[in-house]
């Protein structure tokens, strides 16, 4: 094992999304292991501050949005200044986009390391050979980065951090909606950012019914605003009466709502990691375009899978797909039995003591 390196002042540039903002908090706890002394900074964009506020491993989270505030070359010329008065040794460029590195070069950051491009290799004074495409899980993939650079790598589990705050609001939206302690407490979340990764809405629908009618659960349907019409189909569409929580919960309470509940249930999107990242006692993961192997839970100890092979090669990028027969192959039926399964182990005794 390596020894600790020389105190730096560490940038790293990172990427777009939620869930690859999750997979990247692997690279960011090993970096700090390596420079323990070092002053580490990380950019993102403002959508995903939330996954890193409160990390520990981060002195700095500097944001950077390139389709908005940032969109204009003034404000990009800006943004490079602000890098520059930081007065950075090293940025490890988690991101493949040629413009991000190009900011470091006229920053003036000395040692800039990322995956190699045709199109930045220029830019680069460390060039990682990336590996190939959907080749390793997205962790791997940014891990890759650092452990090529020569850096030690000594574990690959997300990190996500919530605070008493965020649990004592989840707490109260319990109280609030009398529910109790020894309620079987299911989130469902039907939302995502890519349509065919999502489950259909009469699907959810029906699971929730059953779920209500014969696994007698406390049902919440999570999601943000933009969520509020899905939930409110799924529920005109069902018998029973859920809880919408959607808007309810930002992300670090979505995380604190996933610890205490159950059974979280979900597609394959960034809140499904964040409840797997915060340690949620079982999820029931639903898969049709996207790869396990890539973009699967890690580690998948409290998971359960669901995929169906349909002919269709998988990961499958068709954003256009006509049918969504993948995810329509999963049934709301093979849903509850496991749902079903969770409610079974719940009640039972854990070593000779009832659930308190």
């Amino acid at each position: 094992m390596s020894q600790n390196l020389k105190a730096q002042r560490i940038l790293i540039f990172n990427v777009n999304w939620l869930g690859d903002v999750l997979f990247s908090s692997a690279a960011i706890r090993n970096i700090r292991r390596n420079y323990p002394d070092s002053y580490i900074a990380c950019v993102i964009p403002s959508r995903c501050y939330p996954i890193l506020k409160g990390n520990p491993y981060l002195d700095e989270v500097i944001i950077f949005d390139e389709q908005d505030r940032h969109k204009g070359m003034l404000e990009k010329l800006n943004f490079v200044n602000l890098l520059k008065k930081k007065n950075f040794d090293t940025v490890f460029l988690l991101h493949r986009s040629f413009s991000r590195a190009l900011i470091c070069r006229l920053a003036g950051i000395k040692q800039r390391i990322g995956h190699y491009t045709k199109k930045r290799a220029f830019l680069l004074t460390q060039k990682i050979t990336p590996p190939k495409r959907d080749s390793v899980h997205r962790i791997d993939y940014y891990l890759d980065v650092i452990e090529k650079a020569g850096l030690r790598v000594e574990d690959r589990y997300l990190d996500f951090f919530v605070s008493p705050d965020d649990e004592e609001h989840v707490n109260n939206f319990f109280k609030k909606n009398s529910i109790a302690p020894d309620d079987f407490v299911v989130v469902i979340n039907p939302g995502g950012n890519w349509m065919p990764k999502r489950w259909p809405a009469d699907y959810w629908a029906i699971l929730a019914d059953k779920l209500i009618s014969e696994a007698k659960a406390r049902v919440i349907i999570t999601g943000s605003i933009s969520d509020l019409l899905l939930a409110s189909r799924i529920k005109d569409a069902m018998r029973q009466v859920p809880l919408i929580a959607c808007g309810i919960f930002n992300i670090k309470q979505l995380g604190a709502l996933a610890k205490k509940v159950d059974l979280f249930i979900t597609a394959d999107t960034g809140p499904l990691h964040i409840a797997n990242a915060v340690g949620a006692k079982k999820i029931i993961a639903i898969f049709g375009p996207t790869s396990q192997n890539i973009t699967g839970p890690y580690p998948a100890n409290n998971v359960v899978i669901l995929q169906k092979d349909v002919g269709c090669p998988i990961p499958c990028y068709q954003v256009h797909c006509p049918d969504n027969r993948c995810m329509k192959a999963v049934t709301p039926e093979e849903v509850l039995k496991q749902a079903i399964l969770v409610k079974n182990s719940v009640l039972q005794p854990r070593n000779g003591r009832e659930k308190k």
